[in-house]
Parts: C-alpha cells; sequence; structure tokens
C-alpha cells in the first residue's frame, strides 16, 4: 500500500510532533511514507523520522509528487484542494488537528475518512455530517523529538510569519536587536512556579486567559509564571498587554526551547489555555509524563487527557465566575495543598504510550488496505 502524507505547515508546532510519532507508528505497522512539506520547513531534520520515511520539498504541483497505483492521501489538516478529486484507487483522508466547532466544517468536504485527535474533535465533525473514524486517535508524549541537554537559555519571544509585511520587516530588525540583550539560562524562583511550554498561537487564547486570570496572579505574588515559547508579532503583543497588571518580575519570558523535558521537571504545575479552539493538546501530555500535574479549564478537550485530581487540577472557565475558581485552587495550593503525581497514574499516561497509539491505528491501516482492494 502506498502512503503520502501531506504537512505543509512552514512552522514548528505539535502537528509537526505529532507527523513525526504517526509516521514511526505507520512504519511499525508495515506502512512506508511519502512525507510531502514545506521548502522552507527546515525543521524536519531535527525529527525522528524512520529510515523508510521519504521526505520531499514540495517545488512543483503536489500531483506531481504522487506515484502511480492505488494511494492512500493523509493529509494533516484538510487536503489541498487539488487534491480532493474522485480518480479512482486514492483514499482521500485526514488528521484533523483543529476542532471544527467555531469553523467552517467545509474545509473537509469531498474526504472518504476523517482521524480526530480526541473525542472532542469528532464530536464537532460528527455533527457537522463529515464521516469521522469512530475512535479517536490521541497522541503520544513524544519528549525525544524535542529532548535533549541544551541548555534554557532566554530566547527571542517572536516566530516570525514572513507572509506579512510586518513580520517581514521586523523579522529582519529583531535578531539584530536580541543578539545585544541579555540570554540568562533559566533558574528556577522561590514560591509556586506555573509554566507555559506552547507557541504562542491564536487557538490557544492566552490573552482572553490572563485577562482574567491576571488579577488573581498580581495578588499573589508568590505565584511566579515562566513562558517558553514564541509567537507572531500580534500574539506576544496582546498577551504582554494582557499580562501588564503584574508586578516586575513575577512573568518571564525564555522564548521557543527544544529541551522542553528539562522544562517540564523544573515546573510546578503546566498551565493550559483556553479550552474550545485546542484539539488536544501535546504538551499536557508530555508534561504528565514527565511527572509534571496540569491546571487546566474543566471542558474538553482537557477533561480527556487530565485526570482531575490525579495528574493536574480542572477549574471553572474563568469566563464564566471572573476567575474565582481558579483563585481558590490558588490560594489552596499555596496553603499546602498535595501535588498531584501523574507519574504513578500509570493507566492514565497508558492511554498516551506509543504501543496503545500504534494500536489505535492498526484497524485504520486496515481499513485503509481494505478501501484500496477495492478501488
Amino acid at each position: 500500500m502506498k502512503l503520502v502524507q501531506i504537512n505543509l505547515q512552514p512552522h514548528f508546532g505539535g502537528g509537526e510532533v505529532y507527523t513525526a510519532f504517526l509516521c514511526r507508528a505507520l512504519s511499525r505497522l508495515g506502512v512506508a511514507t511519502r512525507l510531502l512539506v514545506h521548502p522552507a520547513a527546515g525543521f524536519w531534520e531535527r525529527l525522528d523520522l524512520p529510515a523508510d520515511t521519504e521526505r520531499i520539498a514540495v517545488t512543483a504541483p503536489l500531483s506531481s509528487h504522487l506515484p502511480a497505483g492505488p494511494l492512500w492521501l493523509l493529509s494533516h489538516g484538510p487536503l489541498p484542494t487539488e487534491l480532493r478529486g474522485a480518480p479512482p484507487g486514492r483514499l482521500r483522508s485526514a488528521i484533523a488537528h483543529m476542532p471544527v466547532q467555531g469553523r467552517d466544517p467545509a474545509a473537509f468536504a469531498d474526504h472518504d475518512r476523517i482521524y480526530a485527535v480526541s473525542g472532542w474533535v469528532r464530536d464537532g465533525l460528527v455533527v457537522a455530517g463529515l464521516p469521522a473514524w469512530e475512535t479517536p486517535l490521541y497522541g503520544v508524549a513524544a519528549l525525544g523529538a524535542r529532548a535533549g541537554d541544551a541548555p534554557i537559555r532566554r530566547g527571542s519571544r517572536y516566530d516570525w510569519d514572513r507572509r506579512k509585511g510586518r513580520d517581514r520587516l521586523f523579522g529582519l530588525i529583531e535578531p539584530a536587536v536580541e543578539a545585544l540583550r541579555d540570554h540568562p539560562t533559566f533558574v528556577r524562583r522561590n514560591g509556586l512556579t506555573l509554566g507555559i511550554v506552547s507557541r504562542l498561537t491564536p487557538i490557544k487564547q492566552f490573552p482572553l486567559l490572563f485577562a482574567k486570570l491576571a488579577p488573581v496572579l498580581a495578588a499573589r505574588p508568590q505565584i511566579r509564571l515562566e513562558i517558553f515559547g514564541s509567537g507572531g508579532y500580534a500574539s506576544v503583543r496582546d498577551l504582554d498587554r494582557t499580562l501588564a497588571s503584574l508586578p516586575p518580575g513575577q512573568v518571564r519570558f525564555w522564548g521557543q526551547q527544544s529541551n522542553v523535558g528539562g522544562i517540564y521537571r523544573q515546573l510546578d504545575y503546566l498551565l493550559s489555555g483556553l479550552p474550545e479552539k485546542e484539539a488536544l493538546g501535546l504538551n499536557i501530555i508530555e508534561a504528565q509524563a514527565c511527572g509534571t500535574p496540569v491546571i487546566a479549564v474543566h471542558a474538553p478537550p482537557f477533561t480527556e487527557t487530565v485526570s482531575n485530581g490525579v495528574t493536574g487540577f480542572l477549574y471553572r472557565d474563568p469566563r464564566e465566575d471572573e476567575a474565582a475558581d481558579f483563585g481558590r485552587l490558588m490560594d489552596e495550593l499555596l496553603a499546602g495543598r498535595a501535588r498531584p503525581r501523574p507519574e504513578l497514574a500509570e493507566s492514565h499516561l497508558a492511554r498516551f504510550s506509543f504501543d496503545a497509539f500504534v494500536e489505535r491505528l492498526r484497524p485504520v491501516v486496515a481499513d485503509a488496505r481494505v478501501q484500496l482492494s477495492r478501488a
């Protein structure tokens, strides 16, 4: 069976980590991948792709990179429009890395199979009448792809989008300014340490979250907020504005880091963003695998990835109660409430193991073989 995966993202994020461990899992099941990628995406060299993955930078029409014969097309996000036709012998499929709730589900039109990364994502696909695979795929704590011995030093907060004129201009200036700044090594401080380990993207809704949480944090200076990740100019600007009320030094930005395992293990808790635009949250799975509990809003998909009171704490959406429940939780933690130990939640963590992921893929691969045999 010939499989072509398509991931044309120019920037590195959770979807690219997902692509790498999906290639490894499919390889274990005897399915090699031809992976079509963006020509400017240099990060693939750093990811742990199996030996039977053929990676091709797309510099011509996508159809020119497709082999002849029966073919399984698997896109990360909706299939590009040019590949949605229905020539004989093709299974048109996609991984849904984003919920369709609040978005136009027509992006997934003309697909034969859509594989959701969580039950939350699958629910939206089903309501929209789309051909959702019956079982969510979930994900893997793929720390090996980004971990290592790299020191944790402050870097740029920005991930410039070269498609935008403003970002192209600032992207030329900012590296020179950044070179003149101090780049200290991260050292954990006294107090309760909350960490964000994530790209600072709009789907996380961090500015909206901290519009509610900032007053709670400002009233409790013993809480330290450490932010590891980078984002576009507007995302960083809006987050800065919502955090401006915090006392000097209570929040620190560290930029994107490679040694995420080393970061998680120095946090008291990982703090999630808001839920409804989130599909899964690989950072939540990774943190728990490192023994770091998670604090997240009590809503899907976080109710699927966090075991409340066992691998972390879930609190009421701060938009519903002006962060009163979050404040209560912070007071309990500062008063000495016992910290959950995710590493002891074996059955919960097993759900996100590589072996479990392979077993969820096994019927997917069997179905693809059947569909192509009928072509």
